[in-house]
């Protein structure tokens, strides 16, 4: 029996046909994100204090997406006034600029190809002259560098490039502080406040992570780093406004506060796969009620786990983020037909979207393992140059479904979904996320796998074009690329990660057959908000 599950949640998904001819050629290309009502949420039992801290969090993320745009393209008026085919408009919008996130690609003429270090570096800057530049702010997420008149490179630092967007901001964060009745959310809005003004954002990190008895959260500031895809260190600005699903939680504590109890049997070096103490007891469930920036540019996120701050992480840890209703859209909606489309009868039996929950639940708590500082004290994600967002993509993925097979093997949750219910849905997922194509870290990181675990034999496609599993094969490929990606992580050896990645990063026959079933049956790579309001 199919254990499709179709929750009546915040999120309702509508599928956009395509049947009709295109009058514009940019038509498909929007329809491929289907398009996801957001409805109010009902906050019958939130107080009128806190309704109004929760509009002040939805004006601050407005600003946000304001100042997203001027980071990450520039005019955002200049490019849409520009653009005379609606169609053509509608997926500038998506993308936040002139260029397909799939590929890099310019869609609007007058416009090149987009520069993999988008707008944090000068154009014609290259790696050797970054590296030459004596200026230690250089490696600081939060800066910018930029040419002088004489051809010299400097940093100018986010919160005064962005100042009169931060400002706003500030004043939003601090109403927001001013009204709250609780303690806990004054004291993070307000470190929050001070960290957009200064770029130091250790002490909001350390006061996020401590507020914990809020049904309602902002998560704001410059996070992601994917849009840097030169060398990986730059962050882009991005908010997400959310309400706190209390018994979902409660389940999610339960099972993950588990994981100690079996990580030694993950693959490698013990000291490559270490885990922050107290993991299982910072993971929550939310519904999103809005995406505002790099959040809502493109593919979108459907799970957190912040802060990435080496040091906060280093004393404190990070806190796990399940955005379940979007979880459940992507599912309904992209998902579940991509593997009831691409696998054959008898596998996708096993398609689940429970399983689907719990991959990405573990994906999210796999960000948490391995060492983040190399043996000489280095950081290792800098260390690692363009490969560690790939890197680490890989690892979430394949280490994340390794932690699901342990749970099943060690705990009775058949009732909830199995291994083999597990691993279906993660490989319909994987066909289904191959579609990010080369042009993001996460695309990459799904092609890889995808090829590796075909290297291994863990699947094979039939001349029908669906696919056939072998479990174990699955199991034993995914712990071999999991041992690989942990070891080169901790060693920083970013000459391997280059040509592992160069290796396994070619998109083969299968991918273009499939991009093109799953085309012609209109089923969207992906998903675009109608956020609704009282």
């Amino acid at each position: 029996m199919k254990k499709h599950l179709f929750f009546g949640l915040l999120i309702l998904a509508t599928v956009v046909s395509c049947k009709e001819e295109p009058k514009s050629p940019f038509n498909r290309k929007v329809h491929n994100y289907t398009v996801v009502t957001v409805e109010a949420p009902d906050l019958s039992g939130i107080s009128d204090n806190g309704k109004e801290v929760l509009n002040l969090y939805r004006f601050a993320a407005d600003e946000v997406d304001a100042m997203y745009w001027e980071q990450y393209f520039g005019d955002k008026k200049a490019l849409l006034d520009g653009i005379s085919d609606p169609a053509q408009r509608t997926f500038a919008e998506i993308n936040y600029g002139p260029w397909d996130r799939a590929d890099g690609k310019s869609f609007v003429q007058g416009y090149n190809d987009r520069l993999s270090g988008a707008g944090f570096y000068p154009a014609d800057m290259t790696v050797e002259e970054f590296e030459a530049l004596d200026d230690p702010d250089k490696y600081s997420p939060y800066t910018l560098i930029r040419r002088a008149e004489d051809g010299s490179l400097h940093t100018e630092w986010y919160h005064d490039v962005y100042k009169e967007h931060i400002d706003k901001i500030v004043s939003y964060l601090n109403a927001a502080a001013d009204i709250t009745i609780k303690p806990s959310v004054k004291k993070y809005l307000l470190s929050k406040a001070q960290a957009l003004k200064t770029d130091n954002y250790y002490q909001s990190g350390i006061d996020w992570l401590d507020m914990t008895d809020s049904k309602m959260d902002l998560v704001i500031g410059p996070n992601e780093t994917t849009d840097d895809q030169l060398l990986g260190l730059k962050r882009s600005y991005e908010a997400y406004v959310l309400l706190k699903n209390e018994s979902k939680t409660n389940e999610l504590m339960q099972y993950v506060s588990r994981i100690s109890e079996f990580q030694e049997e993950l693959p490698g070096d013990p000291s490559y796969r270490t885990f922050k103490p107290g993991l299982g007891s910072n993971i929550y469930s939310y519904d999103a009620l809005y995406y505002a920036g790099k959040a809502n540019a493109g593919i979108k996120v459907i799970a957190l786990n912040l802060p990435f701050d080496s040091d906060v992480q280093r004393d404190k840890g990070t806190r796990t983020i399940l955005l379940e209703n979007v979880i459940r859209a992507k599912y309904n909606s992209i998902v579940g037909p991509t593997g009831e489309l691409m696998l054959d009868s008898e596998t996708s039996e096993h398609l689940s979207a429970e399983a689907f929950f719990w991959n990405i639940v573990f994906r999210e708590v796999a960000h948490g393992l391995g060492v983040k500082e190399t043996a000489d004290g280095n950081d290792a994600q800098r260390s690692l140059g363009s490969a560690a967002l790939t890197f680490e993509e890989i690892k979430a993925n394949a280490v994340g479904m390794l932690l699901v097979c342990k749970l099943q093997d060690h705990y009775d949750i058949h009732h909830i979904f199995t291994k083999q219910d597990a691993l279906t849905t993660f490989f319909a997922s994987l066909v289904r996320s191959e579609r990010f194509g080369e042009g993001s870290a996460l695309g990459r990181a799904n092609i890889i796998i995808f090829n590796y675990l075909k290297e291994k034999g863990a699947f094979y496609r039939q001349a029908s074009g669906k696919y056939v599993l072998d479990y174990d094969k699955m199991v034993s490929a995914l712990t071999d690329i999991s041992a690989i990606v942990l070891k080169t992580q901790a060693t920083a050896d970013k000459a391997f990660a280059l040509e592992f990645e160069k290796k396994y990063s070619k998109r083969g026959s299968d991918y273009d057959a499939d991009v093109l079933n799953l085309g012609l049956e209109n089923i969207p790579a992906d998903i675009r908000f109608n956020f609704k309001t009282r």
